[in-house]
């Protein structure tokens, strides 16, 4: 097996091991509450429970766009690290979200993201939100998001 494709299947499960602790270390992610589900080679998997703080249309008792917008950002940024030949850390350049309906009240989201190209310093990503399937989607969305340069393992708390 090529080195490189074995570096990223490990660190594919690795993911895999700490679905659950993922969102702990990002803010915006931790207040809402949302977790991953599946981790696959460039596509990422998660869900945004509903949740009465998050609500935007109190009438309606929708969960606000900005939720949504916050898993689909970082459910992209995953796939993008889900992809990566070696580990980098990623950043959002640019993400366009398109609200196609609003979220059904009381009912969990499902987000899906997709990386579909990577360049040198660059990864595009796509991500879709719903409930039941990609085929009634409350929103989508596509990004591209900076690949950092490797950072010393010194800077990440790591032995050298």
């Amino acid at each position: 097996m090529d080195e490189s494709v074995s570096s990223l299947e490990k660190r594919i499960e690795l993911m895999r091991e700490h679905m659950d602790s993922m969102t702990e270390v990002v803010p915006w992610a931790r207040e809402t509450g949302f977790k991953v589900t599946q981790v696959e080679r460039g596509h990422v998997w998660g869900v945004q429970p509903f949740k009465e703080h998050l609500v935007g249309d109190v009438d309606g008792q929708v969960i606000h766009g900005g939720a949504i917008t916050t898993l689909l950002d970082n459910l992209s940024g995953m796939a993008c690290a889900a992809a990566l030949e070696e580990f980098r850390f990623v950043a959002t350049l640019d993400l366009r979200i398109d609200y196609m309906r609003p979220a059904d009240s009381g009912r969990d989201i499902i987000g899906e993201a997709e990386c579909y190209h990577v360049t040198k310093s660059v990864a595009f990503c796509r991500a879709w939100a719903y409930h039941e399937s990609r085929d009634k989607v409350i929103a989508t969305a596509q990004g591209a998001f900076a690949i950092n340069k490797p950072r010393p393992k010194a800077s990440l708390g790591v032995p050298g």
